[in-house]
């Protein structure tokens, strides 16, 4: 069974606590910049854990110290409480490094 979407209402306020975070129709996406290209690899694979262990999984783009993650829950067609989730795990993960 696909995890429900969020309703706007919930996905609004989701966002208030998420303020890094920028909504594109069916997704969510931060950007970070790492102190070093390879601190931002390190975060990479930080965040990898942590998706697997929650069994969702972000499209990451690199770009030297430029990190960014796009979250959206494919099989539930938007946003659902897993993006929501790992997008407070990444600003934790980010938080740290």
């Amino acid at each position: 069974m696909s995890p429900v979407q969020l309703s706007e209402d919930d996905l609004a306020k989701a966002l208030i606590d998420l303020p890094e975070w920028t909504r594109t129709g069916d997704s969510i996406t931060r950007t970070v910049e790492a102190s070093s290209f390879l601190a931002g690899i390190e975060l990479v694979r930080r965040v990898a854990g942590a998706a697997e262990a929650a069994n969702h999984h972000p499209d990451i783009d690199i770009r030297w110290r430029r990190v960014t993650f796009t979250l959206s829950t494919h099989d539930a067609g938007g946003l659902t409480a897993l993006d929501v989730a790992l997008a407070r795990e990444i600003d934790r993960l980010h938080s740290q490094s």
